[in-house]
């Protein structure tokens, strides 16, 4: 039998063992998964709307799991399980990993035990070896086999004790899988037989995976001795890592990990500092974490190393960051920073000053751009400009959009205003609620279109709305007015950056004018990469950002490919227009994340003379609110029959889905409202059919 053929076989008897995939969902899902077809929220990210399922794929015949929130994120139970541990259904090698991660989690036994080994030797070109069987693929390491089991016991007072030293408690060592071990009995590679035992002043612990056991003996001549299985890409601390993260520390060793771990930090170890880092596995940290960054002992092979490995893989923008030790044996690595008494704080202070190097140029820059309140800019002519401020939930793109004299400006900066105002105040926030920013995290207003003056105008207005007498410290407003286009985005990424670990985090984000970021609207490429990496840092830094967007002349959609992939990726789209029969403006839902735009009342504000500034002024009646509704599924579905003027149940529901961006339920509540409205009329022949009533024609 040949290798593609124990490939497929193994693949074909996963499915066969796990009733199409759907036990593999059932076990890696857990409490979050209930019945097949139900939604649950994502496992891979912060979703806070349920927008996966598992589903039965009828023309493969196999389950799958689909993501509305994220579509890279949706596949069959091999995809699925390849993106929890890191690997790629593309590879073959990781392939075959996946279903031997499946085969022993799901304890199925589908291979044969000498086979498995063998394939595992072969799809790996002989990396994956027999411990006892290796010469010296581990520098410093020694490598045995086991000839009784593993004897394991609880951690003493006095090991804990040496593990605190670094900050390491005993649940982070349980997370990790670390243990104490009270003797070793194995067979080194000439064959003799030794016995390894625990004592108080030469303790052993064990690194446990999953077919290996590396044994640690601190104070011991042989340190570290392998036993089992092991593999040349070997990663300590990638399982326990979390889906998305700002910082990924990659270190020496696994005490180095456990004591970041300990501090509230993301890290990894490779099985040396010498060792080379795979791409495929740097491709994967790249786009979970922000920074992947370098933090090596201080002594010259930890220092060679991340200068080698910092220029090999340019592209990834991998970081090093030095430790201010001494560089001796006992004052070299991350964990002897910790049992000196310092803190996290001061490791992120060191992280600071690093990126502080790296955006010199971009601090410069901005410094430059950064509204003076104290310095007010001379008055120019004044220009007509659409200012932008709103809110949304964390880790989501919201956006507004309204025409020149909708008002949208005001509505803004009422929200805005919310936002800055001093605690126990009220403010007048036009008919929304503003969580307010009891952290002092960052609250970052980017201006792409108006004058620095007009910027500034508007600027103190919302501070004085929001009853505060001066800007607040982290409040920052940049006019990038006079930026050329090709700059403006990476200006606002690494202010961003540097500013949200200034402040510990960033309340939210508004960016005036997206769409002068691009060259233009309709460059779809550059489009989905720009709305990619603004969800892609909502995420990270668990941040809101707000983008104006103009509306199509037919005022249903966003214009063009840029408004097209905002539509698709906003959690929220909010539209103010002007009342044609009255002075005042309305807000209405064109796009809400949970139940139905339709359905969220219509606000409306507008100027108060007494009081000199815009104020709420209540919401619509039930019945404008419906007629409302009435109007717009009428355009939607004069829109739906002018491709086809009669369509059976499922086409109609899958057009009113795709025109509406809702889902199933949503759907069918609509075609119902419309049948029942009189939009729609239902054929009484043997195929139930729609099509456009004669009076909405």
């Amino acid at each position: 039998m040949s290798n593609q053929d124990n490939f497929k076989l193994s693949k074909d008897q996963i499915l066969l063992s796990t009733n199409r995939g759907l036990d593999v969902f059932k076990y890696f899902l857990g409490s979050r998964f209930s019945r097949v077809g139900k939604s649950f929220k994502s496992p891979f990210y912060n979703d806070n709307k349920a927008s996966c399922y598992v589903y039965l794929d009828k023309k493969s015949n196999i389950y799958k799991f689909k993501d509305f929130g994220d579509a890279e994120y949706s596949g069959d139970c091999f995809f699925f399980v390849g993106k929890i541990f890191g690997y790629s259904c593309e590879d073959r090698s990781d392939f075959y990993k996946i279903l031997e991660v499946i085969d022993l989690e799901l304890s199925l036994n589908t291979f044969v035990q000498e086979l498995k080994i063998q394939n595992i030797i072969e799809n790996n070109k002989g990396t994956v070896l027999l411990a006892n069987k290796i010469k010296s693929i581990h520098d410093g390491f020694e490598t045995a086999k086991n000839k009784l089991p593993i004897q394991y016991k609880d951690f003493t007072i006095r090991e804990l004790d040496y593990w605190g030293k670094y900050g390491i408690k005993l649940d982070t060592l349980k997370r990790y899988n670390v243990q104490s071990i009270e003797s070793y009995n194995g067979i080194s590679k000439d064959g003799r037989e030794f016995l390894l035992t625990s004592s108080p002043e030469q303790p052993i612990y064990g690194y446990q995976g999953r077919r290996y056991t590396k044994l640690y003996r601190p104070f011991s001549k042989l340190r570290f001795l392998y036993t089992g299985e092991i593999t040349e890409n070997y990663i300590f601390g990638f399982e326990q890592l979390p889906v998305r993260g700002d910082i990924l520390f990659i270190t020496g060793g696994e005490k180095d990990v456990l004591s970041l771990a300990s501090h509230g930090l993301n890290a990894i170890c490779l099985n040396s500092e010498t060792a080379h880092i795979p791409k495929n596995l740097l491709r994967g940290l790249n786009y979970r974490f922000k920074h992947i960054t370098l933090l090596y002992d201080v002594d010259d092979t930890g220092k060679n190393s991340m200068d080698k490995l910092t220029k090999e893989y340019k592209s990834f923008k991998i970081k090093s960051l030095l430790l201010p030790l001494s560089g001796t044996k006992q004052e070299k690595d991350v964990s002897d920073f910790f049992r000196l008494k310092h803190t996290s704080e001061d490791l992120m202070m060191l992280f600071m000053e690093m990126l502080d190097s790296m955006y010199e140029d971009t601090i410069s820059v901005m410094r430059s751009c950064e509204i003076d309140f104290k310095n007010p800019p001379k008055a120019p002519e004044p220009l007509i400009t659409i200012n932008d401020v709103t809110i949304g939930t964390p880790g989501n793109i919201l956006c507004i959009a309204g025409s020149e004299g909708s008002g949208k400006t005001n509505f803004l900066g009422g929200m805005l205003s919310g936002a800055l105002k001093p605690d126990n105040t009220t403010v007048d926030t036009l008919g929304t609620f503003i969580q307010s920013n009891e952290g002092e995290k960052a609250i970052l207003l980017y201006d792409t279109e108006q004058s620095e003056f007009q910027l500034y105008k508007n600027i103190s207005y919302i501070i004085d709305r929001s009853q505060r007498s001066a800007p607040p410290r982290w409040f920052k407003a940049f006019g990038l007015v006079g930026i050329s286009r090709n700059e403006r985005m990476n200006l606002i990424l690494e202010s961003m950056d540097r500013l949200y670990y200034e402040h510990g985090g960033i309340h939210m984000v508004v960016i005036d004018g997206i769409a002068d970021l691009l060259n233009g609207v309709n460059d779809e490429e550059s489009s989905v990469k720009l709305i990619e990496e603004l969800f892609r840092m909502a995420a990270i830094y668990n941040t809101c950002i707000l983008c104006v967007v103009h509306m199509a002349p037919s005022g249903m959609k966003l214009r063009g490919h840029l408004g097209s992939e905002v539509q698709r990726k906003a959690a929220g789209i909010l539209l103010v227009e002007k009342e044609t029969n009255t002075n005042y403006s309305v807000v209405k839902a064109l796009k809400v994340r949970d139940g139905s735009p339709l359905d969220v009342p219509l606000i409306q504000f507008g100027w108060d003379k007494a009081q000199g500034r815009h104020v709420y002024l209540g919401n619509k009646s039930k019945e404008e609110s419906e007629s409302r509704k009435i109007n717009e599924l009428s355009e939607v579905a004069r829109e739906i029959f002018a491709k086809k003027s009669v369509l059976g149940y499922s086409e109609l529901l899958n057009a009113v889905m795709e025109a509406l961006d809702i889902k199933d339920r949503m759907a069918r509540n609509y075609i119902r409202f419309m049948k029942d409205n009189g939009i729609i009329e239902k054929s009484n022949g043997i195929t139930v059919e729609y099509s456009l009533s004669s009076g909405f024609s």
